[in-house]
């Protein structure tokens, strides 16, 4: 395997601490400081801001096997697509896997129904109308040049470092209420593991990469109050909630995400519900902290 990422983020990072340096080709982010950081880990970072191909880019993909996309589209589409379409199409001689991260934004709301890979896509929001946009074009680009594309259509993430916890921790946890309201999450250690697997086998298709329970944010703020003997935080009424914009039009989409594709090939979660999570990101435990 020779990997690059386009935008190592949190996920992407998860995937990356997983594998020998040796293995990963490269890797971007889009600031000359978070690439000092990533270099100070061993990783090899090139500059891009999706505006302008980034300088020795097109060398490292030239020796790539496996390509990792995690940067988020906007309203002019997918910047690696815009940037390096070509490239990626007709000029990585190596290139055997692809994999874009998108998210289970693309179902939209289905009432509090479950959800597969098979579901109707009903995107609600600007950004998950242009995460479809994003997994229909990079479909396009991976169907001409041949290679097996893995789209991970991921629940709201979390791990260490960003979990219900460091909200309790700094005052901002809420146990918001809306009746009916459910969501899935996934355990970053999840995605770097649906990511060996599909990676590692070369495998192309749809997964939804998610937990078991789709459970009301409310009761997953409560059992991590209780299990890190938090202050239990005051229940609030959504309706009367003071949100900002984004944050309410998650409210607007409400479905349970089944995930049996993705155990279909054999993969088993570390984290099947978020109490297993958070129980493993207690503070104190040793999974707390980011190595």
């Amino acid at each position: 395997m020779r990997l690059f990422v386009f935008g190592c983020g949190f996920s992407a990072r998860a995937f990356t601490d997983t594998l020998p340096h040796g293995l990963v080709a490269g890797v971007t982010t889009r600031t000359p400081q978070k690439a000092a950081s990533l270099a100070a880990h061993g990783l090899k970072p090139f500059v891009f801001d999706g505006e302008r191909p980034g300088p020795g880019i097109d060398a490292a993909l030239h020796r790539t096997t496996h390509l990792l996309v995690s940067i988020a589209p906007g309203e002019r589409g997918d910047p690696v697509l815009r940037q390096y379409r070509d490239e990626i199409v007709h000029a990585m001689p190596q290139l055997r896997w692809i994999g874009y991260l998108s998210t289970v934004g693309v179902y939209g709301d289905h009432g509090g129904a479950w959800v597969d890979e098979t579901t109707e896509l009903r995107p609600v929001s600007q950004r998950s109308h242009e995460r479809v946009a994003a997994e229909e074009a990079w479909t396009q680009a991976a169907g001409e040049r041949g290679t097996p594309l893995a789209i991970l259509r991921l629940s709201g993430i979390y791990g260490p470092g960003r979990n219900t916890f460091e909200n309790l921790k700094a005052g901002r946890a809420r146990r918001l209420v809306k009746p009916g309201q459910v969501f899935n999450r996934i355990h970053v250690a999840d995605i770097a593991g649906a990511l060996s697997l599909l990676a590692g086998s070369a495998t192309g298709g749809v997964f939804n990469v998610t937990d078991d329970e789709p459970a009301p944010p409310q009761d997953v703020v409560e059992y991590a109050a209780r299990l890190g003997g938090f202050p239990m935080p005051p229940e609030v009424d959504f309706e009367t909630a003071d949100l900002t914009e984004m944050a309410r039009s998650f409210y607007g989409e409400n479905k349970r995400v089944g995930n049996q594709r993705l155990k279909s090939l054999g993969y088993e979660f570390y984290f099947p519900t978020f109490r297993e999570g958070l129980m493993a990101l207690k503070p104190g435990s040793a999974g707390d902290t980011i190595t």
